[in-house]
């Protein structure tokens, strides 16, 4: 197994988002993602690092290295692109043009915690070494 190529950040109290992260774990067969939530050390470092909001999290960034990173749907997409097979269809985002993306996900992010609530995903062992503090 390679190392992972991805670092996904996220909220780490937020259902919705916790759902997704499960959901990249099954679907990552080949294993290219990292997790670290917004709240924690990997994931304030980075804000601060970008001169980001460190108390609001309702991004979602994915860090491919040190100069490049993804953030709301355009992670997303590489998320999808990086998993393959059907996933790419989620590529076709790409058409809409970047205010539409970004208000969709905006749109998502508002509403989030009231569609799942809070919710923290316990990772089996093995899932456990990709998580980041």
């Amino acid at each position: 197994m390679k190392n992972p190529t991805y670092v996904l950040l996220y909220d780490g109290s937020c259902g919705f988002c916790n759902f997704w992260v499960k959901w990249i774990l099954k679907n990552d067969q080949k294993r290219q993602f990292q997790f670290a939530p917004l709240q924690g050390e990997y994931g304030q470092e980075f804000l601060h690092r970008h001169q980001l909001d460190t108390q609001h999290f309702d991004t979602l960034y994915l860090v491919q290295d040190a100069d490049t990173h993804y953030k709301k749907l355009g992670a997303v997409m590489k998320i999808c692109q990086t998993l393959g097979g059907r996933y790419k269809l989620a590529l076709v985002g790409h058409i809409l043009p970047r205010f539409i993306q970004n208000a969709i996900y905006n749109l998502i992010a508002r509403n989030r915690k009231k569609l799942m609530g809070e919710y923290c995903y316990l990772p089996t062992p093995e899932e456990r070494t990709l998580f980041l503090q």
